[in-house]
């Protein structure tokens, strides 16, 4: 049996649960150390790389879940592992206070949970989704899934905001623990017996080992050249993380509450590029999943030259509107992506869905950490090269656009000889 839309609706509750522990502990405690702490803004930042760091080992839980039939053991566990890791990080942020060292090594600790936690959760669910949902759904349920996360995501920053005034340390700890108890329990509700309706993975006694797994993935062409596409892509789509709001700062003179209201422009953007593509490419069978990918990168690049043309000419009018198409363009991108990483999962030798979404998983964690780093790290480099910082902010946001290209042309590659699921032609009877 393949996944019914209830099935993929309760899997994407999972994915809105990882979404809200997640965001405890790139935001609210990001913001804890930073101000009420008092600690070098490069501390949580440094914890949050170790947690994207961690999970190169991503490949590993995809081959675990790959054998034996436990996907919802895997995804589960991980769940917990994720809930026990920001519990911790929370402890470690109040310990900051009266020991330095202890609240270190404590989040040092907690942050490699997190990261644990998301690879054998995230990518368990991934290869389940995969694995056992339609070809013609898939478009629908990445998007699903992904706006659910961004749900999420939106529901517990503001929520936790809104209940954390005024901070206390105790108030903390009882906010990190509802959400993520709340988030575990969920977790279990969600995906219990869902595994039990689907095809079963191979008994664990006839898998190959780890090595051998991952060698037989690797040599695969197309997962190999996916695993490069997702790399350079998301590294494209990260590197105007960290610049993107100093950038309209120091060239437009934004206020703080300007460049906040412009980025939440970037993320409704997001959102609906998203689910464009689910409507577009599932509901109405318009295009292909290779399309949307291809659609999405090239409109990334142009509205980053946009972006960066606006700096160099002064036009502070099409600044908005060039940030939101990026982010609709980003959404097509992203949300095409997933549908095609969950479409090639499932071709190549069987039962190593788990093993390519892990691989996948972890190019895409690396490239996280490495563009914000690297797009921060330029515009530094470029500012003191540079005399005029629109020019130096232009010329990343245009490199950025160069890797966009590079994306769409390897995406043409890696899916060209493939016809999308979600566009093809529906069989009589269907």
């Amino acid at each position: 049996m393949s996944l019914s839309w209830v099935s993929i609706v309760r899997l994407g509750l999972v994915q809105m649960a990882l979404g809200a522990i997640v965001v405890l502990t790139t935001s609210t405690l990001n913001r804890l150390m930073v101000v009420e702490m008092a600690l070098p803004a490069v501390l949580p930042g440094l914890l949050v790389a170790l947690h994207y760091g961690i999970q190169i080992t991503r490949p590993n839980w995809g081959f675990l879940s790959d054998t034996g039939g436990h996907r919802t053991r895997w995804i589960i566990g991980g769940m917990a592992c994720l809930g026990l890791g920001a519990f911790g990080a929370s402890i470690g942020v109040v310990l900051f206070a009266t020991s330095f060292a202890t609240g270190l090594v404590l989040s040092i600790l907690s942050y490699a949970l997190i990261g644990l936690g998301v690879g054998a959760s995230g990518t368990s669910l991934l290869a389940l989704l995969a694995t056992a949902t339609e070809p013609r759904r898939r478009a629908a349920a990445a998007t699903i899934t992904w706006l659910m996360m961004i749900f999420g995501i939106a529901v517990t920053a503001g929520t936790v905001g809104a209940f954390l005034d005024p901070y206390s340390p105790a108030l903390l700890l009882r906010i990190v623990a509802v959400v993520t108890l709340g988030a575990v329990v969920l977790t279990v509700v969600s995906v219990w017996s869902i595994e039990r309706r689907v095809k079963p993975c191979v008994p664990a006694s006839e898998a190959p080992t780890f090595v051998e797994g991952l060698r037989d993935v690797w040599a695969e062409p197309a997962a190999r050249n996916f695993t490069v596409f997702v790399f350079l892509s998301m590294t494209a789509y990260f590197m105007q993380e960290l610049i993107l709001e100093p950038y309209a700062g120091l060239i437009f003179g934004f206020t703080p509450g300007q460049s906040t209201q412009l980025s939440g422009a970037q993320n409704g953007g997001v959102f609906l590029g998203m689910l464009t593509v689910g409507i577009a490419a599932t509901g109405l069978r318009v295009g292909s999943l290779r399309a949307w990918v291809i659609a999405g990168c090239l409109g990334s690049a142009a509205s980053l030259v946009a972006i960066s043309m606006a700096g160099a000419f002064a036009v502070a009018p099409a600044l908005m509107p060039a940030v939101v198409a990026l982010g609709v363009f980003n959404g097509m991108f992203a949300v095409a992506a997933i549908g095609s990483m969950m479409a090639l999962a499932g071709e190549g030798r069987e039962a190593r869905e788990g093993t390519r979404m892990g691989l996948w998983g972890a190019a895409q964690a690396i490239a996280a950490g490495f563009g914000g780093l690297i797009g921060a790290a330029a515009v530094d480099v470029m500012r003191v090269a540079l005399t005029d910082d629109s020019i130096a902010f232009g010329t990343v946001f245009l490199f950025e656009a160069g890797l966009f290209l590079a994306a769409a042309l390897l995406a043409q590659k890696v899916i060209a000889d493939r016809r999308s699921p979600a566009s093809a032609p529906m069989v009589p009877g269907e």
